[in-house]
C-alpha cells in the first residue's frame, strides 16, 4: 500500500457508486501521490469523500479496478484469505465442486483473475497487472482452503496467454506453476466423460459455464436427431449421446477440437451413434439445406463474435445468419438451443436477433427456456462485466 490517491471527476464515479467493479481513464481528474503500476491505491470522489481501494494501471482504459470499499479494509492478507474462503463456500453450497470455476473474477471480488478446478488440478488465468502481483497469495490460501475439506491439489498450469493482457502493458505468458504433470486431464460432468487438455485447450481447456445448459439440451434429445454447431470438445454432442438420442452429429472448424471429440466419444462407448466432421458451419448448414436434412435438435454454441462495442453490428449479421440457417434445418416441432457468450451482445439486442432470424426462415418460436452462466460463474448485479452467456431453447413450428 502507499499514499497515492486517485480522484474522480465530479458527476463521474456513477459506476461504482452503484456497485461496478471499475474506474475508465476518463473518469478520473488526477491521481496524487507517487504509485507504480499495479499498485494499490484509495478511491476518493471529486470532493474527497473516500469510495475504496482498488489496484491501477495507467496504460489501461481500465485504470482502476476496485478490491475493497471500506477504509478500515484495506488490501491483505487475509482480505485475500476471506475472498478465497468466501468463494469456495459459495460453490459449496451451490454447484458440483469435482470441476469448477472456483474463482470468477470481479463476481468474486478479485477483479482480473479466474481459476477454474479440473478434479486436483488448478488452471489460472490472470488478467490485470495489479491481480497478477497478488496472484501467488491466492493460489496458496485456495489450496489451504481446499486441503481444510481434504482436497490435495495435484499441480497448477497457468494460462494467461490470452491477448487481452497485452492491453494491460503485460505479456502473455502460459506454463506450470510448480511442479510439472500430465496436462491432459480426465474430468467427469453430467456424468459424461472427458479429457481436458489444460495446456492447448480453448481458454483453461474446457468451458463449464455451459454445463447445466448441457444438461437442459441433453433431457430433450433422447431418440432424436442432433446437430451440434461449434462443438469444440464434443461436449454437447456427448450429451446428446449420453441421453439417448439416435444420432449426434457435431461440427467444428478446428481439427484439433474434433479429434479431442472423438476421443471423448470414444470414452463414453459413444462413437457408433456420436460422430464428428471438421467444417465451417456458416458454409456447412447451406449445404445440410440443399440435401434435405432435417435435425429435431439443433444446438448452436458460436464463439464470440464480437468482442468490443465497436463490433457488435458485424456480430449481429453473424447471429442472425447461423440462427436463419439453424433453423430451416429444424422438424416442424423440433427444438433449437442457441447462444451468445459475448458480453457485448446485450440480452435485448440478442433477443431481436433470434426474432429476426425466426422471421426470416419463416418460423415461430415457443421459448422453452432461458438459461445464463452455471452458478460457479456467478453475475454480480451492478458489475455488468460478469454477466456475458445468454441461452435459449425453443421449440420451432411453421408459419400457419
Amino acid at each position: 500500500m502507499n499514499n497515492a490517491a486517485v480522484i474522480l471527476k465530479k458527476g463521474e464515479g456513477r459506476t461504482i457508486k452503484a456497485g461496478g467493479m471499475w474506474v475508465f481513464d476518463n473518469e478520473i481528474d488526477r491521481i496524487s501521490g507517487s504509485f507504480e503500476n499495479g499498485d494499490i491505491v484509495e478511491v476518493h470522489d471529486f470532493d474527497g469523500y473516500f469510495m475504496g481501494y482498488g489496484f491501477m494501471n495507467t496504460k489501461s482504459k481500465i485504470t482502476v479496478r476496485m478490491m475493497s470499499r471500506r477504509k478500515e479494509n484495506p488490501v491483505t492478507e487475509d482480505l485475500i484469505e476471506r475472498r478465497v474462503r468466501a468463494a469456495w463456500n459459495y460453490r459449496k453450497q451451490t454447484v458440483d465442486t469435482a470441476c469448477c470455476r472456483v474463482v470468477f473474477g470481479e463476481a468474486d471480488f478479485l477483479p482480473g483473475i479466474v481459476i477454474d478446478k479440473f478434479s486436483d488440478i488448478l488452471v489460472v488465468e490472470s488478467l490485470a497487472l495489479g491481480i497478477d502481483r497478488w496472484k501467488p497469495v491466492i493460489l496458496d490460501q485456495l489450496k489451504k482452503v481446499l486441503a481444510e475439506d481434504g482436497i490435495e491439489i495435484r499441480g497448477i498450469y497457468e494460462r494467461s496467454d490470452a491477448k487481452v493482457r497485452e492491453n494491460e502493458g503485460m505479456e502473455r505468458w502460459k506454463g506450470f506453476i510448480g511442479e510439472p504433470f500430465d496436462t491432459k486431464v480426465k474430468i467427469t460432468e453430467n456424468g459424461v466423460k472427458y479429457i481436458v487438455d489444460v495446456e492447448d485447450g480453448q481458454k483453461t481447456g474446457f468451458f463449464l459455464d455451459q454445463k447445466n445448459n448441457r444438461a437442459a439440451v441433453g433431457r430433450l434429445c433422447h431418440g432424436k436427431k442432433v446437430l451440434d454447431c461449434f462443438t469444440h470438445t464434443g461436449s454437447f454432442a456427448l450429451n446428446a449421446g449420453k441421453a439417448g438420442a439416435s444420432s449426434v452429429l457435431g461440427v467444428d472448424a478446428s481439427m484439433t477440437g474434433i479429434r479431442q471429440a472423438e476421443e471423448n466419444a470414444r470414452l463414453n462407448h459413444l462413437e457408433d451413434r456420436v460422430r464428428f466432421l471438421c467444417a465451417d458451419v456458416f458454409d456447412l448448414l447451406p449445404e445440410l439445406e440443399e440435401k434435405g436434412e432435417r435435425f429435431d435438435v439443433v444446438i448452436l454454441d458460436p464463439p464470440a463474435f464480437t468482442k468490443s462495442r465497436g463490433s457488435v453490428k458485424n456480430a449481429v449479421k453473424g447471429y442472425r445468419e447461423i440462427n436463419m440457417r439453424g433453423l430451416r434445418l429444424v422438424e416442424e416441432g423440433g427444438f433449437l438451443a442457441t447462444c451468445s457468450c459475448s458480453h457485448f451482445m446485450e440480452p435485448e439486442l440478442f433477443a431481436k436477433t433470434i426474432r429476426e432470424a425466426a422471421k426470416s426462415a419463416h418460423k415461430r418460436l415457443k421459448q422453452v427456456e432461458f438459461r445464463t452462466q452455471a452458478p460457479d460463474h456467478p453475475i454480480l448485479w451492478a458489475a455488468n462485466e460478469s454477466y456475458y452467456l445468454k441461452f435459449y431453447i425453443f421449440q420451432v413450428c411453421s408459419e400457419l
